[in-house]
């Protein structure tokens, strides 16, 4: 290795940001040239503008909206359980994305596998729109490289894109919410009209990724803001003027609403809702190569993001709990929406309700517009690989729009489909985002389990600009303990021996997409995916 880049580089020594920052001059796509040295030595070309100087993304989570999607925690678990269900979500949450955050840092220079330990004259960074894919494709050992790697990247693919209507029909039902709100006779709940209004909110989630998508990084920084704001707003309009329970309740009283017969059981199938609000950090990841300096900013603002939107978003979780009243009462409201009944139980005014809802309309709104962004993304970089049929018209970049507009199209088709599917059915909103969740569990596991087999091997892990240090081995062991667990409980139906309307097909789902990927690949796609390792140039 370079003498020079190697007394620059700490790889186990401690925690924290362990690489000197390089120049920052300006390329032609608007990132720095590192970012453009970096694409290149990846076999690739820089094609989509670096506008991005923070993944706002990942800071703007979903603190508040948690508090409007907290039935099924309620249901399955009560009070006590969804709170501290929510805590070791946190805590494991924080792991994988510190996991996560050391791949998307570190840059090759010269180790080139498990099969080889010689060094070459070669530094790339491993920050791509491809995200666990390609860290797969790195850090996996050479035999199982190339099949993991494109069955990690359909599985990023159905996550992210299943994600989409989920997160526009949670949007829709705070609309619908508010207008029951108003009016409890209103028509406005038929499966059709649920469906309608999750089409409106993903076609204006499209339009303005393609006709506005230079606005997104200031769009979102003034929702940031708002966010906070309403943040702040939500806390003390709840604590100052509702009724609260007593601790002891609070934090103690569980319920096993689903019928499961085993308290903890009951609690960890309500696990669904605060994982769901804990897998998108990783979005910045696939924002990546629209973002300046990525190597060096990404993974601070990965773990940050994940800091701030858990403590914040459980100290709303627990003001919520305390300030819910009948918990029967609040779940079957006729607005649908617990947030929203509380709300109004609490400030006794309409108008006061129909502001604050509106503020999480607004930020679901502009999550759903994000989660569109991060999922063309991911699909458009894996159709670069050629690892979907088609992958050359999805892939394609129309020159000086500089965003993925196929990709976005194809992104807005299957939505649509899934939309027409489910029809705006609860049960089929929680098999969906059951189906998200286990889709990017998988590929957090394989990619986290990648590099945790590199380090039992005591192989030489690659130098990075973010480091774990020593606390590597136990944060990778405890990010995968937490993800097999969270696997598994995805497949849950909200009640044991379930109805066909009741059934969580979201089990059935994911092992027909994986059988169908693996099929494939064997049959066709090994002979024309290509494995992004293989792109890296060795200078």
């Amino acid at each position: 290795m370079d003498e020079k880049l190697q007394s620059r580089v700490t790889t186990d020594s401690l925690p924290g940001l362990a690489y000197e920052v390089e120049d920052a001059s300006q390329s032609v796509k608007g990132g720095t040239v590192a970012d453009t040295r970096d694409m290149s030595r990846m076999g690739k070309q820089q094609e989509l503008r670096a506008s991005l100087a923070r993944p706002r993304s990942s800071i703007s989570g979903l603190i508040l909206e948690r508090a409007s999607a907290a039935s099924y925690g309620l249901t399955n678990g009560g009070t006590g359980g969804v709170i501290w269900v929510t805590v070791g979500v946190i805590f494991g949450a924080l792991c994988m994305i510190a996991s996560i955050a050391e791949m998307a840092s570190m840059f090759v220079s010269g180790y080139t596998g498990f099969a080889q330990e010689s060094y070459i004259d070669l530094s790339y960074r491993a920050p791509t729109a491809g995200g666990q894919y390609h860290w797969v494709s790195e850090f996996a050992p050479r035999i199982i490289e190339k099949p993991l790697s494109y069955l990690v990247g359909w599985c990023c693919c159905l996550g992210w894109v299943t994600g989409n209507p989920a997160s526009a029909q949670l949007t829709s039902t705070l609309v619908q919410g508010l207008v029951l709100l108003k009016n409890e006779n209103a028509n406005v709940v038929a499966l059709w009209q649920t469906a309608l209004f999750i089409l409106i909110f993903i076609v204006v989630a499209v339009a303005f990724n393609i006709f506005l998508a230079g606005k997104l990084p200031l769009v979102e920084g003034i929702f940031l803001v708002l966010h906070v704001v309403g943040f702040f707003a939500f806390l003390i309009t709840l604590w100052a003027m509702s009724d609260r329970a007593p601790a002891s309740q609070v934090f103690t009283q569980f319920s096993d609403g689903g019928g499961w017969s085993n308290m903890g059981l009951s609690c960890l199938v309500g696990i669904t809702t605060p994982l769901w609000c804990f897998l998108g950090p990783d979005a910045g990841a696939h924002m990546a190569e629209e973002l300046k300096d990525a190597s060096r900013v990404l993974p601070s603002a990965m773990v940050w993001a994940t800091l701030f939107n858990g403590l914040l978003g459980l100290v709303m979780l627990i003001t919520l709990c305390f300030c819910l009243g009948n918990v029967d009462d609040v779940l079957n409201s006729p607005t649908g929406v617990p947030i929203i009944q509380v709300l109004h139980n609490s400030t006794g005014s309409m108008v006061g309700t129909t502001v604050l809802t509106v503020v999480l309309i607004l930020l679901s709104l502009v999550g759903t517009i994000t989660c569109f962004a991060a999922s063309s993304r991911q699909v458009w970089a894996f159709a670069r690989d050629k690892g979907f049929p088609f992958s050359g018209f999805i892939a394609f970049v129309r020159p000086g729009w500089d965003i993925p507009i196929n990709a976005l199209i194809v992104v807005l088709g299957v939505s649509l489909l899934i939309t027409a599917l489910n029809f705006g059915s609860d049960v089929a909103l929680n098999a969906i985002i059951s189906l998200s969740n286990a889709a990017l569990i998988f590929s957090y596991i394989a990619s986290i389990g990648c590099i945790r087999l590199k380090r039992w091997r005591r192989q030489p892990l690659l130098p990075r600009r973010w480091t774990l240090g020593p606390l590597g081995g136990p944060v990778n062991d405890a990010a995968l303990a937490f993800l097999l667990v969270s696997f598994v409980m995805s497949f849950f139906p909200v009640v044991p021996l379930p109805s066909v309307q009741e059934m969580n097909w979201a089990v059935l789902i994911f092992g027909v997409v994986i059988i169908a990927a693996t099929v494939n690949y064997y049959i066709s796609a090994q002979n024309h995916y290509i494995a992004p390792i293989a792109l890296v140039k060795q200078d």
